[in-house]
């Protein structure tokens, strides 16, 4: 997306909604610039009448007309930022807003790929760089062009060959611009992208602080902080440096524009061709004219990276899933529960290795069918592609003879309960947790959700019950605790199809055997997939399938597959004689 399409684009879905609000902004710059050249004109006949004719009648008229001017000036400029800062603000909050529903829905596979700090910095970092576009940029470039136009007529006005000398200095100021913009656009990006690194490392600093005290790592983590927090420094010193490059060019400029103009302008008065007080009109417009033409020298490098924080954000927001829904597809209807995986293969973008090859997989509605196999066989992998997380490369699974890739996503989803050990909480309320999966729950269905998980005997013990707040990600919680919450919100979605990726794996006994229980009420009579490494998982499934390096090499029950399978007697000697 070049640059003349990425302007149009934010016009059409941003800035097009507020045209109005624009539009009157655009108006008090009409009166801005008016205001500010009768500033300067009105120095003509302040010095003729007041200072060389002593006309008494104008001694308070003219001061007048100025603070008017002055006053006018003000207030115009105030309401013109204010509106324009609105309008930024709300442009803001659209975008974010975009690219949030974007990212919620964007396939798992987009989400995995990229850490969650470059979408944080995009969120933040990015949106405000297109506010200072679509506020300070558009009513700059609006406001000072016409004060531009409206002081160079003044200077017209008084004196032409003056002002041909003077107008030289838009040219040149454009070239430095546009040299200025095209570098620090280049710059923005590579400082987008240490932003979005540094709120990555910043995530897993908090997330792991844990981890760095119990290995003493405070000091390599400070330096690995202190890194980052250079690499952000020098990009930002980079990044000032080049806006400031054009200040000692229109100093310099201007300097020698005044120096020319003085000179030049002492060989006309001298030659009776101008008089002082139109030298001194000329002078107000011409050092008026000085902040918009600087203003309007540095807003390429703002255009620059709004341009820049735009191309990264729009991709983000027009990103087309691949996990889509055919054309034709219609709800899924369950009856029996019966799933079946039929040739399917699968690997991961970007990978050339297949993780899963020729699976076929018979589970059976209302039965309990477990996955066994060594860690990387690809039994996740399975897990994921029943809710679509991904889809496969080729193949096909279907649900009571309903293939999933011509069902709406909706519909298959909200079939299917999941339950794993990396378990998920938000900071909230022990109740919205849990009603997180039916916010249409009663309180009769939250409480029995949460006494048949076996949680409601440790949310009666704190502070608020129900209504605790539990910390990022259960963090107050602990981590048995945390899974019976995830069973009461599976348990309160009713799902016909359960998940359970290894939900019971390191915990301890008492807590293995409540956790048990709860998934026994959960599962019952219910399609229920499971990756498990207990015996007492194992020994309950109705069929068990090996799964070793993406393919099935074994299927049965636990005294079948301990009799004809290798791999499964091998772990069964291992993980489960153990016990």
């Amino acid at each position: 997306m070049n640059t003349v399409d990425t302007l149009k684009r934010l016009y059409k879905d941003y800035t097009k909604n507020y045209v109005k609000k624009i539009a009157f902004a655009m108006t008090l710059s009409v009166v801005i610039a008016g205001s500010t050249s009768a500033i300067a004109y009105l120095l003509d006949p302040a010095i003729k009448k007041i200072f060389i004719e002593h006309d008494p009648k104008l001694l308070l008229i003219i001061p007048f007309f100025v603070m008017l001017a002055f006053a006018t000036k003000g207030a115009s400029l105030y309401f013109a930022r204010l509106i324009m800062i609105g309008v930024a603000v709300d442009v803001t909050k659209d975008i974010q807003s975009d690219m949030v529903k974007s990212l919620i829905k964007a396939d798992t596979q987009l989400i995995d790929n990229k850490h969650t700090g470059q979408f944080i910095s995009n969120l933040t970092n990015d949106t405000g760089m297109i506010t200072n576009l679509v506020s300070t940029v558009m009513l700059n470039l609006f406001k000072d062009t016409l004060t531009l136009i409206g002081l160079l007529s003044v200077m017209f006005y008084q004196n032409w060959k003056l002002a041909l000398v003077a107008i030289i200095m838009i040219p040149v100021a454009s070239v430095a611009a546009k040299s200025l913009g095209k570098r620090v656009g280049k710059v923005s990006t590579q400082a987008m992208e240490k932003a979005g690194t540094l709120n990555s490392y910043l995530i897993e600093l908090f997330k792991n602080h844990r981890i760095i005290k119990i290995f003493q790592k405070e000091e390599y983590e400070n330096q690995r902080a202190n890194t980052h927090l250079e690499e952000m420094k020098e990009m930002g010193k980079k990044i000032m440096s080049i806006f400031i490059r054009a200040t000692p060019i229109m100093e310099t400029m201007t300097g020698i524009m005044i120096a020319l103009l003085i000179f030049i302008s002492g060989k006309l008065i001298f030659a009776g061709e101008m008089d002082i007080n139109n030298f001194f009109s000329f002078l107000a417009a011409m050092m008026l004219a000085y902040q918009p033409v600087r203003s309007l020298a540095t807003l390429n490098i703002a255009i620059g990276q709004g341009i820049s924080a735009s191309k990264r954000i729009l991709p983000i927001i027009d990103d087309k899933n691949y996990i889509s829904e055919d054309s034709e597809a219609k709800d899924l209807k369950l009856a029996k529960g019966d799933i079946k995986f039929v040739n399917i293969n699968f690997k991961y973008v970007n990978k050339e290795e297949e993780i899963l090859k020729s699976v076929n997989l018979d589970i059976n509605g209302g039965k309990m069918t477990s996955l066994v196999g060594h860690s990387g066989a690809g039994k996740t992998t399975i897990l994921n592609l029943i809710p679509r997380f991904y889809d496969p490369i080729s193949g096909d699974i279907t649900i009571d003879n309903q293939s999933i890739y011509k069902s709406t996503i909706n519909s298959l989803r909200k079939n299917i309960s999941l339950v794993s050990q990396d378990t998920t909480l938000f900071d909230d309320t022990v109740r919205n947790n849990i009603i997180y999966a039916n916010s249409n729950a009663t309180e009769d269905e939250v409480r029995s959700a949460a006494k048949l998980s076996f949680a409601e005997e440790f949310i009666n013990k704190l502070p608020n019950k129900y209504e605790t707040m539990i910390g990022e990600n259960g963090l107050r919680l602990s981590g048995g605790e945390k899974q019976r919450l995830s069973i009461a919100r599976a348990m309160i979605k009713k799902s016909p199809i359960i998940l359970l990726d290894e939900a019971t794996s390191s915990l301890d006994a008492e807590t293995e055997s409540k956790i048990q229980e709860a998934l026994n009420f959960l599962t019952e009579n219910r399609t229920t997939l499971v990756i498990a490494h207990r015996l007492s998982t194992i020994l309950k499934s109705d069929k068990i399938y090996v799964i070793n390096n993406g393919l099935v090499v074994g299927e049965g029950n636990h005294k079948e597959l301990v009799e004809n399978s290798k791999i499964y007697k091998n772990f069964y000697e291992k993980q489960i004689k153990k016990d």
